[in-house]
């Protein structure tokens, strides 16, 4: 759990740093800019173009009766992609680029699919922990044998109660010594 915590909060804006440097220094700040900012723009257009597709098709593959795996898994390859288009930098782009686009998405989609798989059924395991928990739990009845209690009577109802206020005098009651 550390090593991708690491990667991504440490090593990826190291990287990312040097990469702005670099372009930085061939074609100038403020074109560096210009591009980063573009990239953006590009990336949240991407976004919704692709993402508004995949939502179609999700729509109508439920609406055929069929489990939408392919458009679920392209929805999070999407969402992931669009996440890193909208962080700046170069190399994040060209990921996010990588994950939005179909011709690149298609190829990734199964390498996707077993690394979210694996980290999936490695944190869940096949049952999940509720699952587990009712695998492994021991149930013990506590019936007594002979004991059969017949069928289910209807329950009997509670004597009357005294009220509270049955019992207390209230103010307007005189036979209260008032001395």
């Amino acid at each position: 759990m550390f090593a991708p915590l690491l990667i991504a909060f440490l090593v990826v804006p190291i990287i990312e740093l040097y990469v702005l440097l670099q372009v930085g220094r061939e074609i100038g700040v403020p074109l560096t800019l210009v591009a980063l900012i573009g990239m953006s723009i590009a990336g949240a257009w991407l976004l919704k173009r692709e993402g508004t597709a995949t939502w179609i098709r999700l729509r109508a593959t439920l609406a055929e009766g069929r489990m939408p795996t392919g458009e679920l898994t392209d929805g999070a390859m999407i969402l992931v992609g669009g996440a890193l288009m909208l962080t700046p930098g170069f190399v994040t782009d060209a990921v996010g680029l990588l994950l939005i686009l179909p011709p690149t998405r298609a190829p990734l989609k199964n390498a996707f699919r077993k690394l979210l798989g694996g980290w999936f059924l490695g944190r869940a395991g096949r049952a999940g922990r509720v699952g587990r928990a009712a695998y492994t739990t021991r149930v013990v009845r506590s019936r007594v044998q002979g004991d059969d209690p017949g069928p289910a009577q209807p329950p009997t109802p509670l004597p009357e109660e005294t009220t509270p206020s049955a019992t207390t005098p209230d103010a307007s009651d005189d036979s209260r010594d008032t001395a």
